[in-house]
């Protein structure tokens, strides 16, 4: 992908916010001057097969998934809860009022999110 071909007209059209504000965030905002974004073809199939949940049950310890309360993704974080059976010390935070790509840098969702991270740490560990 041609990232310095994006227009924000181009972008403004993207239906849902994860790519709308990926394209941003990773295409403009926070881009390393020397990223290709380009997959290699040797890894694009296990990148397309790949599941971050297989063998999620495996967890027996504490557990602490985050995600924002209007991410496009939180039905993943949903899921992976779900599929989390091995603990049943486990808990989903959901960032209220974040989307996916919010809660890497706006400062509120960061805020809230690095909280609950030290909340959950300090009684867990």
């Amino acid at each position: 992908m041609d990232f310095d071909a994006l227009t924000d007209e181009s972008i403004k059209k993207i239906p849902t916010d994860l790519y709308r504000e990926g394209m941003i965030y990773y295409g403009k905002t926070h881009r390393h001057p020397n990223s290709t974004f380009r997959y290699t073809t040797s890894s694009l199939m296990d990148l397309m097969s790949w599941d971050a949940t297989d063998n999620i049950d495996l967890i027996n310890v504490p557990l602490l998934i985050m995600a924002g309360d209007k991410a496009d993704s939180l039905y993943m974080s949903e899921e992976a809860f779900k599929k989390a059976s091995g603990t049943k010390d486990k808990e989903l935070f959901k960032i209220p009022g974040a989307t996916h790509i919010q809660t890497y840098f706006v400062p509120e969702y960061v805020n809230q999110a690095v909280n609950k991270l030290t909340d959950f740490y300090g009684k867990k560990l």
